[in-house]
């Protein structure tokens, strides 16, 4: 789980600023009360609240962050790095796949070079040597080749034990899954992935968790910073700046 939270801290600011921003007038009775918001990303909210509270308040404290803890206590740091670093390896036939797909001749290019250096000089991926010789990872996935081809999202859900995806990206991790040398692996090493997987993934975390606890709704601020993250993976590193109504701006700062 390669994941980071870009923009969380502007998020959390604008919720903020939202949540204490002062009435000029009183509303009528009848209207008192704040309507909610729907957001269109996520129409199942109320069943993905009910998820977010299963991973959030039970298996991640109770389950995946002691073992995550554990992990990093009885584990060095370099060989941590090893097992992440194999992990990645596996992916880059897909990544190569899907640079194809998207057009991107030189991507896949990469990471062809990528999965020849690092499997061979780097002892199955164990040592990320293609790094070093500037041949940097490009993290090409179906769901982004799909949001390419002009597919959208679908639902937003959560899932427990997973975390947050859609339809879309679910959809791509099955298809990543069926190149090589995916299928050839066997229930152990398919276990042990995924298990390399989450405890790195959620070592990498670590750094953010007050600024997650510390939100307004950490559903909220997660989901969000999900939809960022995509986006930035979609258009690799440079998505387009968001368009602002100007008009609904200036009703709200009146």
């Amino acid at each position: 789980m390669r994941t980071t939270l870009p923009l969380s801290l502007l998020l959390a600011v604008l919720l903020s600023a939202c949540a204490s921003k002062p009435t000029t007038e009183a509303a009528p009775a009848a209207t008192n009360q704040a309507q909610p918001v729907l957001d269109e990303r996520d129409p199942y909210e109320g069943f993905n609240r009910k998820m977010w509270s299963v991973n959030y308040d039970y298996l991640d404290p109770y389950l995946l962050r002691p073992a995550t803890v554990g992990y990093m206590k009885v584990t060095p740091a370099p060989v941590r790095s090893g097992f992440a670093n194999m992990v990645n390896n596996l992916d880059e036939p897909a990544n190569f796949v899907n640079g194809l797909l998207q057009a991107k001749p030189k991507s896949s290019a990469v990471s062809a070079g990528r999965f020849v250096v690092n499997s061979t000089v780097g002892v199955l991926g164990f040592f990320d040597v293609a790094t070093s010789l500037d041949l940097k990872e490009q993290n090409e996935d179906f769901g982004q080749t799909l949001a390419v081809w002009g597919v959208g999202n679908g639902p937003y859900v959560m899932i427990p034990g997973m975390g947050p995806t859609t339809v879309r990206d679910t959809t791509g991790r099955v298809v990543d899954n069926l190149y090589f040398p995916m299928t050839l692996l066997n229930t152990p090493i398919t276990v042990g992935k995924f298990v390399v997987t989450a405890l790195d993934g959620r070592e990498k975390l670590m750094a953010q968790e007050k600024l997650l606890n510390d939100s307004l709704d950490p559903y909220a601020f997660v989901k969000d910073a999900y939809f960022q993250r995509q986006e930035y993976k979609i258009y690799d590193g440079n998505p387009p700046e968001p368009e602002i109504d100007e008009e609904a701006l200036e009703d709200y700062t009146e």
